[in-house]
C-alpha cells in the first residue's frame, strides 16, 4: 500500500513538469498578396494555380475560386 501511495505521489509531482509553449507569440502573418491559399508552399503572388483546382490561372475563368474552373 505504501508503494502505491508513493507511486501516486510521484505521478502527481511529475505531472506538473510538462512544458507547454504558451509563452511563445503566434507566428507572423504573411504580407498581403503573399498568402498561400492552396497550401502548396508557393505564395499566391507567384503561384500559377492560386486556388489549387488544377487549372492554371491564365486559363481559369475564376482563379481565386477552388470550386469552379
Amino acid at each position: 500500500m505504501k508503494r502505491l501511495a508513493a507511486l501516486f505521489t510521484a505521478a502527481a509531482v511529475l505531472s506538473g513538469c510538462v512544458a507547454v509553449p504558451y509563452d511563445r507569440p503566434p507566428p507572423p502573418r504573411p504580407a498581403p498578396g503573399y498568402g498561400d491559399r492552396d497550401r502548396d508552399g508557393v505564395p499566391n503572388r507567384y503561384d500559377r494555380d492560386r486556388d489549387g483546382d488544377g487549372v492554371p490561372n491564365r486559363a481559369d475563368r475564376r482563379p481565386n475560386d477552388p470550386w469552379r474552373n
